[in-house]
């Protein structure tokens, strides 16, 4: 167990730099103002207009970065600090969930794909670890086949919720390039505001990044201590 341990302090520890490290990207960026004057909702607004997209509304979510496009409502939801703000994070996260829109408008593959797997994974993957560890508890007690099975369950259900993290990389980078394409050629930021808003979506995509690399090295670890104790 100490090595689970050890793997999850450096997962969380690369994990907290990273989010630190986007959060004081978005609060430099913040202050660089648009010299348009558009807030982060009239820029969803527009991006979604230029793609023709009218059955999707904006709409205003508490929080901070609690930004998301949610499929099944057709809403972008952009945070209080979003929504209302007229600087270059807005309009990064402002058409980056644009782009997630336009992703649904022209069935994105990944995105389809994703979403599939939610309904699954927004159910094994807290259930995942409890049964890998009842497996492991069973095989030790009864000294039967059976926890071998159930920890190889749970193992299933683990790797359904990496596969799910690493759909989710294209899927987030393929918003971003829609968001930061459109940015450019339709002159909505200047050269110095584009460059602040392409910086703070590399910071945010470093997120995915490295909770998909944590989910398969979670995975890969309690792999080894249940398929590498079989004989």
């Amino acid at each position: 167990m100490m090595g689970y341990y050890i793997l999850i302090g450096a997962i969380a520890l690369v994990s907290w730099l990273v989010s630190s490290r986007l959060k004081s990207k978005f609060r430099h960026y913040s202050k660089v103002h648009l010299r348009n004057g558009m807030s982060g909702a009239e820029i969803a607004e527009k991006m979604l207009s230029d793609h023709g997209i009218r059955d999707v509304k904006v709409v205003s979510a508490a929080g901070m970065l609690t930004d998301h496009y949610n499929p099944v409502k057709k809403t972008v939801n952009l945070s209080e600090g979003v929504y209302n703000q007229r600087n270059a994070a807005a309009a990064a996260v402002a058409a980056h969930e644009c782009g997630h829109a336009v992703q649904h408008a022209q069935a994105y593959e990944w995105l389809t794909l994703r979403s599939k797997l939610v309904p699954v994974v927004s159910v094994t993957s807290g259930l995942s670890m409890w049964v890998v560890f009842g497996g492991l508890i069973l095989g030790a007690a009864s000294g039967s086949g059976l926890g071998y099975y159930v920890a190889v369950a749970g193992l299933i259900m683990m790797g359904l919720a990496t596969l799910f993290s690493f759909i989710t990389l294209p899927v987030e980078y393929d918003a971003s390039n829609r968001a930061l394409a459109w940015l450019k050629q339709k002159n909505v930021v200047t050269p110095e505001e584009y460059k602040g808003s392409e910086d703070a979506l590399k910071w945010a995509a470093r997120t995915y990044l490295v909770a998909a690399i944590g989910s398969l090295a979670t995975l890969v670890y309690w792999g080894l201590q249940v398929l590498g104790g079989r004989d």
